[in-house]
């Protein structure tokens, strides 16, 4: 017990004496990377598809061995178990992701009409919370969007043919295209194309740590709910 406890107290440490704030713990990584590895799979076979290109296969189908089509179809059954077993395996972070997702403060709508300056000089409006109220959204956009994906995929799977098979094909397409802008504009930000945004890539990828600077910049909550953290470690 007392190696495990020195092993841990030791990590721990290393933890608190790395540079930057924690925005995102390793669940939630990895979570978000089987998100957008499944996400990518199903852009790429679906609009190779949408494009005219069945028969002819994609590098997803070609790598896979198997035409997009099934890759497809596959992509969306691994998505659909991602959205069961993640949120429940997960719990405490689903609640705090709903919870955080759908709070509403004071100075909210004033952080919104400072956005665009925001995003360019890096100058945002404070918010109290994990999120940025524009994040807030996009979470909501995202799983709305996606359940909507993955509902319509599995009718799609199930019947064959008739109105509401085709109201499905319609509502799907639409769909499609929503993900598509929503993940245009997230890579926009996360990659840092927009001067404001810079180094926040770093909070879903490595160890979660994003430059204190940043965290003060973007999410200014994480600061001090990163220090109280590393305060409760040392007691």
């Amino acid at each position: 017990m007392a190696t495990i406890r020195t092993a841990t107290e030791r990590a721990a440490k290393s933890a608190r004496s790395e540079p930057g704030v924690v925005r995102n713990n390793r669940p939630a990584r990895w979570l978000h990377a089987a998100l957008y590895v499944t996400t990518t799979a199903l852009l790429v076979t679906g609009w190779w598809l949408r494009t005219g290109h069945e028969g002819e296969p994609s590098v997803l189908a070609e790598l896979f061995d198997s035409p997009d089509t099934d890759v497809h179809e596959t992509a969306g059954w691994v998505l659909l178990g991602i959205g069961v077993a993640g949120p429940l395996l997960g719990i405490r972070g689903t609640v705090t992701f709903l919870r955080e997702t759908f709070r509403v403060d004071r100075g909210d709508g004033a952080w919104f009409w400072r956005w665009p300056r925001g995003a360019v000089t890096g100058r945002f409006g404070r918010h109290r919370g994990h999120f940025d109220p524009g994040q807030r959204i996009a979470n909501v956009a995202f799983v709305a969007t996606l359940g909507t994906l993955v509902v319509t995929g599995v009718m799609l799977t199930t019947l064959s043919g008739g109105s509401t098979f085709a109201t499905m094909v319609r509502v799907h397409r639409v769909a499609t295209y929503v993900l598509t802008a929503l993940v245009a504009g997230h890579l926009v930000i996360t990659l840092g194309l927009l001067p404001g945004y810079r180094g926040v890539w770093r909070a879903m990828h490595f160890r979660g740590r994003v430059p204190e600077a940043t965290a003060r910049r973007v999410w200014p909550a994480s600061v001090a709910s990163d220090r109280r953290s590393e305060a409760t470690q040392q007691l």
